[in-house]
């Protein structure tokens, strides 16, 4: 619960430790199925009532799933907390799973599916991730298959949530200008009433680059290539340094990557890197979108460049500037009502830690170059690369 003065909203969550990466193969996709199927109605409310209860009161109310959790939540005004908290609640505890809603809803996920299917950017990602760690665990899509989608039951449904949706598994988080005694009445009066149980064990994820290479031929303008490495896990103590790193990579406009090969180059519109943190491991990805004709120059480009940040380091300016981007970051975040109930929630959830922005902000001030080149002599292995490529006729890279 984070308290934020001055403001007349308030964001709530529901967030549940459990995405795609634990899912078996036969379960793959049922964490977004049930995200979806969970809002199709209540014991006592439709799902027509659902929205209509909310937008009544000028709220709005949502859902995601990721690899590591599923959250739902609700942001309204703070005159209307505990009307807005009753319906996520309801949603939350109360749904009943409608045999002809589920069937309703699956053509909703396979549309959806399709959709993604049709976004190239994003499916290099998830196939970079296949590369990366292999079909189950992280390289597990969110969406799941078709064919799974086809399947599942409300038996499934319950048997899944009796694993995961558990007490020790679910954390309600808030933020913004509340009265904080309301809140904590209102959780307890809403979230009381769960049975404590525990969550089953998650299965074993592969946390290693399997430095795989996969291709994808699809009929579109351009070709879409990600490269994958390994990084640290957001418990190690140089998740801030790699965050460094990839800024000085592939961060802005000023990063070596967009510097190089399209402000210099001229090679493409969009390239960038980022990195991923999870609980038991990383990933740093490169991403760039390009000209079919131009993909192997592109490729040979970025190698290039890593190559020079694997020699060469950062400069003195590049870490500066990269760290002033990570406080503007996390300053930016703390004055957001939905960001803060969303940090708070999954720090708490996944590595059973409070937030403490003082103490974040000190460690980004305490960051040395020496501490990112560090970082990048022990990650940074250009010969142990994952990669994955999306577009027209294209073949795995080398």
């Amino acid at each position: 619960m984070n308290k934020i003065e001055g403001t007349y909203s308030v964001s709530l969550g529901v967030f549940v430790g459990a995405g795609s990466s634990v899912e078996t193969e036969s379960e793959n996709g049922i964490s977004h199925f049930i995200e979806h199927v969970t809002f199709k109605g209540t014991k006592k409310r439709t799902s027509f009532d659902i929205s209509n209860d909310i937008e009544m009161i000028g709220s709005d109310i949502n859902a995601y799933t990721t690899r590591n959790l599923t959250c739902y939540y609700v942001k309204s005004t703070i005159e209307h907390t505990r009307e807005a908290f009753d319906v996520l609640a309801d949603v939350f505890l109360n749904s009943v799973y409608d045999e002809e809603e589920l069937e309703k809803e699956r053509e909703v996920i396979i549309q959806e599916i399709n959709m993604y299917d049709d976004t190239p950017d994003d499916l290099c990602a998830d196939l970079l991730l296949e590369a990366h760690f292999g079909k189950s665990g992280y390289g597990a899509t969110i969406l799941g298959s078709k064919r799974n989608v086809q399947s599942f039951t409300r038996d499934d449904i319950l048997r899944y949530k009796s694993k995961y949706y558990t007490t020790d598994n679910v954390v309600v988080s808030a933020c913004g200008g509340f009265n904080e005694d309301e809140v904590i009445s209102i959780v307890e009066d809403y979230f009381s009433v769960m049975p404590k149980t525990q969550k089953a064990p998650f299965p074993n994820r592969n946390t290693l680059n399997l430095q795989g290479s996969l291709a994808k031929s699809k009929d579109i303008a351009q070709a879409h290539m990600a490269i994958g490495f390994n990084g640290p896990s957001l418990t190690h103590s140089g998740a801030d340094a790699f965050n460094v790193m990839t800024y000085v990579l592939g961060g802005g406009m000023s990063s070596r990557l967009f510097q190089t090969v399209r402000e210099k180059l001229g090679l493409c519109y969009s390239v960038y890197s980022y990195m991923t943190a999870f609980t038991d491991c990383g990933f740093g990805m490169v991403y760039a979108g390009v000209d079919n004709k131009k993909l192997l120059h592109v490729y040979d480009a970025v190698l290039q460049e890593m190559k020079k940040l694997k020699k060469d380091k950062i400069s003195d300016e590049e870490f500066k500037r990269s760290i002033e981007q990570m406080k503007s970051s996390l300053i930016f975040a703390q004055e957001s009502v939905s960001s803060q109930m969303q940090i708070h929630a999954k720090r708490l959830l996944l590595l059973n830690e409070v937030v403490d922005f003082n103490e974040r902000l000190n460690r980004v001030n305490n960051l040395t170059k020496n501490d990112v080149n560090g970082l990048i002599e022990q990650y940074f292995n250009i010969n142990d690369l994952s990669k994955a490529v999306v577009g027209k006729g294209v073949k795995p890279l080398k």
